[in-house]
């Protein structure tokens, strides 16, 4: 008989993946699908990002703060910066990967809001100056608004390329904790045009490391090393070496749907690559390092392509 521990975690189990919903998309006209995914997206600027140059902060910079949460997995802060602007910050390990991957994910023509790393910062509160650790700084902009979270399971897009490719961009950069919370809707505005949607996967913290459902490592460069990419394929489906929730996901994925996002990432320059680690505060062994792995997953999902279509 197992141990009563193993058997309340492995009963749990069993319950979540059983009670998994099903995949399910919503109506939407051929329009829609561009609030996933920009497909004209090539040559961004990966350093700055969305945001660009002009909302980058300076490498120091100085704020009020305005609230502390530490209730998740890593602490975050609400700050205001001197002009009134006002920002969020997310300390420790997710700082850098966060950054890293939405660089990536974005490049790729995947809707991203602006964010920046800084290797430290001065917080003001009650009248005094406190030095803050290493963040990842997003600012409010006028341009985007908040509305809701949107669903993995069910969205408009369910079924569509885009969003098989966003999945296996996932594997690729390991992301662990694909669940709803992380997913944001904005209202995007600009001058003289009908406002938009933007449906975002904003938190990528929990990547570049392992997947797991207890206690998966995050930004760990040895870890993504070793974690593997594609496990086997049965009948065109492809089994990735993905141990994190929701694997009922990944079950529509195909050879050619690996095929359509390594092809994109291939088509990303060594400068885009280099950019997209050093915006994230990495340095330069460990940049190498990351984008080695991620080629050689890029490799082996092509390389996966071509043996099927020999069959």
């Amino acid at each position: 008989m197992l141990p009563r521990s193993v058997a309340v975690v492995t009963m749990a189990t069993v319950i979540a993946v059983g009670c998994a919903p099903a995949l399910k998309p919503i109506p939407a006209d051929a329009g829609v699908r561009a609030e996933l995914w920009d497909e004209s997206a090539a040559n961004r600027d990966l350093f700055y990002g969305v945001g660009g140059r002009e909302l980058a902060p300076p490498e120091r910079p100085t704020f009020t703060l305005l609230k502390r949460d530490p209730s998740g997995y890593s602490v975050t802060l609400d700050l205001r910066d001197k002009s009134g602007r006002e920002w969020s910050a997310k300390l420790g390990r997710e700082a850098q990967s966060e950054v890293a991957a939405s660089r990536i994910v974005w490049a790729l023509g995947y809707h991203q809001v602006p964010s920046y790393y800084v290797p430290g910062f001065i917080v003001i509160e009650d009248g005094k100056e406190r030095p803050e650790p290493a963040a990842r700084l997003r600012p409010k902009v006028d341009w985007l608004d908040s509305q809701d979270t949107w669903s993995w399971y069910q969205n408009p897009f369910v079924g569509t390329q885009a969003y098989r490719g966003l999945l296996v961009l996932m594997m690729v950069l390991n992301s662990t904790d694909l669940k709803e919370p992380n997913n944001t809707i904005y209202r995007r505005e600009r001058a003289g045009r009908a406002p938009e949607q933007w449906f975002v996967v904003k938190d990528l913290g929990a990547t570049f490391g392992t997947t797991g459902r207890f206690g998966p490592k995050r930004n760990d460069v040895e870890k993504f090393e070793e974690h593997g990419f594609i496990k086997a394929v049965h009948d065109g489906r492809v089994d990735f070496h993905y141990k994190g929730r929701h694997q009922a996901l990944l079950d529509q994925i195909t050879v050619a749907d690996v095929a359509w996002t390594c092809k994109r990432l291939q088509a990303l320059t060594d400068t885009q690559w280099n950019d997209a680690f050093r915006a994230a505060g990495y340095d330069e062994p460990t940049r190498r390092r990351y984008v080695a792995r991620i080629k050689a997953k890029v490799q082996e999902g092509l390389a996966l392509n071509s043996r099927e279509a020999r069959r």
